[in-house]
């Protein structure tokens, strides 16, 4: 199958990824963050393109991207067994961009309450020892030692809540709002070609093999 998982940033694309792949266990999660980190790694002519744009302190452009994205589609494991792409397409250009390289079965619309939403972004800690993650609100360690530390249930460190400096309320309402604003055109898009498929994404860890299977419109 060829799948692209889209919603808002703390929707769970990650977590519904690894739901999709106990359907389809050999189908590529391809993260753009994944082929950024990769094409930089490699130093490839696409990476040092990026790493330009990135050093200067600047966004790299679209075409950049897409030609990324192309490239990493073109691959034999996409061939064998489809993709699951993730972070793309964002826009309307990049949608477009998408349908010249290669057609897709659905758009998988994560769907969630702003207000979870900032639960989840806005609790978001990690052991300093091990790097376990947890969440203040949803997943907090299970020994509390006092206001907002808890002992790390996998490694036994001592952890203190501290938000990420990039965690604000006020600079996720900003990242919200510009995923709305590119998310709308994007979404009329694949709703013209009736390839939506909409996900309430509360809680994907929950859902059973065939309502993840109905889910992605897995018919096998």
């Amino acid at each position: 199958m060829k799948l692209v998982l889209f919603g808002p940033p703390g929707a769970g694309k990650g977590t519904f990824s690894g739901q999709i792949k106990k359907i389809l266990p050999d189908i590529p999660h391809i993260s753009t963050g994944d082929i950024f980190r990769e094409n930089l790694k490699k130093q490839t002519e696409l990476g040092l393109k990026a790493k330009k744009y990135m050093d200067a302190g600047e966004l790299v452009p679209d075409e950049v991207v897409i030609d990324m994205v192309r490239d990493r589609l073109s691959k034999d494991d996409v061939k064998q067994h489809g993709f699951l792409l993730d972070g793309f397409p964002r826009t309307i250009e990049q949608t477009k961009a998408l349908d010249e390289i290669t057609s897709i079965d659905a758009l998988i619309l994560l769907e969630l309450d702003r207000e979870i939403i900032k639960k989840r972004i806005l609790g978001r800690f990690s052991c300093p020892e091990c790097g376990e993650i947890y969440n203040k609100y949803t997943l907090p360690p299970k020994d509390a030692i006092g206001e907002d530390k808890w002992k790390c249930d996998k490694c036994g460190a001592g952890i203190e809540f501290a938000q990420r400096s990039d965690d604000t309320e006020e600079a996720l309402e900003k990242r919200l709002d510009v995923y709305e604003k590119n998310a709308e055109p994007v979404i009329a898009h694949y709703k013209s070609k009736n390839l939506i498929r909409t996900v309430d994404s509360t809680d994907t860890l929950k859902m059973s093999e065939e309502e993840i299977k109905s889910a992605i419109g897995y018919k096998r």
